[in-house]
């Protein structure tokens, strides 16, 4: 069996280096908020290209508080792409504000912004684009519009570590940008995190108090609510131990990618967009069968998955004031379905996994 996704294989891959990073943290003197937190910081705003990280518990957690520590609470409407992750427009609800959803471009599958210029009324305060799959969002027209209307910008970089657009890191586009460090991302751990990254000192200073029960400074006094929502000291040694991999990992994401392309040319499968700056945290292809296609492969020992359905338009959650009609997202949701990508699992397999998706595509019964 090929699995759609293995975080163990590269914990396996890189296990020297995580386990040297797991003692260190052991030996020494801080388990919450110490050196290694400090350091992972350190590293990782500097290879997102701004000066602030802070580590937080989960990128869910990042989202929250950044757009808390950016002032976005009750009666603010945050303009979110229905395209994504449920923790997104879960973020926006823990403020207190209420997600706006709007519809994706059907190429980039990233926020349309002619729709997001549509979606924004008088109570609108931030935008908050994700970079679907590792695929950069349209940030200079998305900028541009959130400054004709004194928005704020947060990016959702939950899927796009170390991407680019035009040379410039996502991430850096926005008044902060918030990662998750889940297993399965291209920068992973062995267990939840996350982090915040912004230009703003006086940003980060809200952040990390946010992050720790609104204390500043070493007296434990609470100025503002806050929360516990600090990254794990050992979390953060593992993903300063694996950081200096990123760019490698995404090197070999997308010489996948591209063998996926020259052996799937032709067929009936939509290909994922194309762009220099992509990380290919998956490659989702797109099928009128997608369910029947998905069995089928797994009968022949091919993992997938599905990212994502419905579209949170439609989830229970978020039903409330939500457009009925999203197409693009609901045809999107209807038809992606996920290959294997990571390296660890997709390197060597690529020919196998297209030779099943063309039999099946051949045999469809």
């Amino acid at each position: 069996m090929i699995p759609q996704a293995a975080p163990p294989l590269r914990v396996a891959r890189f296990r020297r280096e995580i386990d040297a990073a797991i003692a260190e943290v052991l030996s020494g003197p801080s388990f919450i908020l110490g050196a290694a937190v400090a350091a992972f910081e350190h590293a990782f705003a500097n290879h997102a290209g701004v000066e602030h990280c802070v580590g937080v518990a989960s990128g869910t957690d990042a989202l929250a508080l950044a757009l808390r520590a950016l002032g976005i609470g009750p009666g603010d409407e945050v303009v979110v792409p229905a395209l994504t992750f449920a923790g997104t427009a879960q973020a926006v609800l823990h403020c207190g504000a209420s997600p706006r959803f709007a519809e994706v471009d059907p190429h980039t599958r990233c926020l349309d912004p002619a729709a997001v210029a549509a979606a924004i009324g008088q109570r609108t305060a931030a935008i908050l684009p994700v970079h679907l799959f590792g695929f950069p969002a349209d940030m200079p027209a998305l900028t541009a519009l959130a400054a004709r209307h004194g928005l704020a910008v947060v990016e959702d970089c939950a899927q796009s570590h170390g991407a680019t657009l035009d040379g410039r890191p996502l991430g850096s586009f926005g008044h902060a940008a918030a990662y998750s460090f889940y297993p399965t991302k291209n920068l992973g751990g062995i267990g939840d995190g996350g982090a915040v990254v912004t230009r703003d000192p006086a940003l980060a200073a809200r952040l990390r108090s946010l992050r720790n029960y609104g204390f500043e400074g070493p007296e434990r006094v609470s100025r503002r609510l806050g929360f516990n929502a600090r990254l794990d000291e050992i979390q953060a040694a593992i993903l300063l131990a694996l950081l200096p991999h990123l760019d490698a990992g995404n090197a070999e994401r997308r010489a996948i990618a591209a063998r996926y392309r020259a052996l799937l040319a032709g067929t009936s499968l939509g290909l994922p967009p194309e762009d220099e700056g992509c990380v290919y945290h998956q490659f989702a292809v797109t099928h009128a069968d997608r369910d029947g296609l998905m069995r089928r492969l797994a009968r022949s020992g091919i993992g997938t998955a599905i990212h994502y359905a419905p579209g949170l338009h439609r989830h229970p959650a978020f039903a409330e004031g939500q457009p009925n009609s999203l197409p693009v997202t609901d045809a999107l949701a209807a038809t992606l379905l996920s290959l294997p990508i990571q390296p660890e699992v997709a390197a060597g397999a690529v020919e196998r996994v297209a030779a099943a998706i063309q039999e099946c595509l051949s045999c469809p019964a």
